[in-house]
């Protein structure tokens, strides 16, 4: 597990785009952390690695917004608005779980809760998943704590 302290929102865009530099198709990056925490932030940054000129944003009420743009394609999905695996599922969201490309998952707790067996189940998984925990210190101030699982 690493622990990653930013001190500006340009410093969570900053470790974002070094994750996105460095990614490879199948990667799904799952952000959990409180509304305003920087998720978004994260997002941009992954987008801005893989190459990604388009503008970023939320996609809060559309569920996923994809840009091709970039070396791999980018799906930024928002789970906000669904409270349930079933729910997601519903929405057909569950493909974006194993993308032919990077997803960046807001609200990922949404699908995967906390179980205590999720990290046994991550580490045979053939995906590689980046389950990361975005917490507010103070105004600026947040600490990110990250840990990889599955190929």
């Amino acid at each position: 597990m690493v622990i990653y302290i930013s001190h500006s929102p340009e410093d969570t865009v900053a470790l974002g785009e070094a994750w996105g530099r460095e990614a490879a198709s199948g990667l799904v990056i799952g952000l959990s952390g409180d509304l305003g925490a920087g998720k978004t932030q994260l997002a941009k940054g992954v987008a801005r690695g893989l190459g990604v000129t388009e503008r970023v944003h939320s996609p809060t009420f559309t569920l996923v917004n994809q840009y091709d743009g970039g070396g791999l394609p980018l799906f930024h999905v928002d789970l906000y608005r669904l409270e349930t695996p079933e729910q997601i599922i519903a929405a057909g969201l569950e493909e974006y779980f194993h993308p032919a490309g990077v997803a960046v998952i807001e609200w990922a707790e949404r699908w995967l809760g906390d179980s205590p067996d999720l990290k046994f189940k991550m580490q045979y998984s053939k995906y590689h998943f980046r389950r990361v925990l975005i917490e507010t210190m103070n105004e600026n101030e947040r600490r990110i704590t990250y840990e990889d699982f599955g190929a």
